[in-house]
């Protein structure tokens, strides 16, 4: 090794290294595992796009070829006109509203109160702050179905049921949102609010004004966890919502399958595709942000 007023020359270093990576590159075990890991993900990625390719299938075939024996997973006739079903003879518009209206509203709500009672627990300091939030993330554990009763009887008292904001107030708060900001508000350096506090910014305006705007992959993902999990809701709008014209997608959906055109298959898998459609584009474009989000928010806790 050549050595540089004392030390190791850094151009040797790098050709001693670049010579291991291709030697690493060239060996065949290494080279098998590389490929055999490509076809599991294949493989894998393939089982899971399958039932969203039939879907899509599904929805442009008549109602008589959703099933056949054997399976055809190219229909033998295309008919488009299903989606144009949908929409024109259903209460599809209302149910995209309503359904639009409560995963945009509980959304905002669950990541406002969720990052702001995180900065609480992850920046101030009180008696018993460790074991409020041990308290309230064990919430997490506890099953809905568990208290249902009750709480569809308090709703019933307060005369919100059968109403929009029945949704809205069982959704509004979330302890996973606490917990997942927590983790990420504790990531970010204490110097910062620190130094914030030294030049007069009140903890308000340092959750405001340094907090939120470095969470935005915290606040990205959950804003994507929670917009998904209020689209596809169905007990809990099933339960609350009982007037067709506050029915969300989910609930209206099942109308094609209780004797509404006679069970036609072809219209419900044209439906679904309607209802995962803004799902998918919204997962699509904050996909990286998710990722990142919850990758980072798991470094502490």
């Amino acid at each position: 090794m050549t050595l540089v007023n004392g030390a190791p020359d850094t151009r040797t270093l790098t050709a001693a290294a670049a010579r291991d990576r291709r030697a690493d590159r060239l060996t065949p075990a290494r080279q098998a595992a590389r490929v055999l890991g490509y076809l599991v993900l294949i493989v894998a990625a393939a089982a899971v796009l399958l039932p969203f390719f039939w879907m899509l299938s599904a929805s442009v075939r008549g109602s008589n070829d959703v099933f056949t024996i054997p399976v055809k997973w190219l229909p033998p006739t295309w008919k488009w006109d299903n989606y144009v079903q949908v929409w024109s003879q259903t209460a599809m518009v209302t149910w995209w509203k309503n359904t639009l209206l409560l995963s945009v509203v509980v959304t905002f709500l669950q990541v406002l109160t969720g990052s702001f009672a995180a900065y609480g627990f992850a920046r101030m300091r009180f008696p018993g702050r460790d074991v409020l939030f041990l308290v309230y993330i064990g919430t997490i554990a506890v099953p809905w179905q568990s208290y249902m009763i009750p709480q569809f009887i308090l709703f019933s008292k307060l005369h919100v049921s059968n109403t929009l904001w029945s949704i809205i107030l069982l959704q509004a708060f979330g302890a996973f949102g606490v917990f997942l900001m927590k983790q990420y508000f504790e990531s970010v350096p204490e110097e910062l609010s620190e130094a914030a506090r030294i030049d007069g910014l009140s903890e308000y305006g340092i959750y405001r004004r340094i907090m939120l705007p470095l969470s935005t992959p915290a606040i990205a993902s959950l804003t994507l966890l929670t917009f998904v999990n209020t689209w596809n809701d169905y007990l809990g709008p099933l339960i609350y919502l009982r007037s067709p014209n506050l029915w969300t997608i989910q609930l209206g959906l099942q109308t094609f399958i209780n004797n509404l055109y006679n069970q036609n298959y072809a219209l419900l898998f044209a439906g679904l595709t309607l209802s995962v459609l803004p799902v998918a584009v919204i997962f699509m474009l904050g996909q990286r942000y998710f990722v990142e989000g919850i990758a980072t928010s798991g470094l502490k806790g």
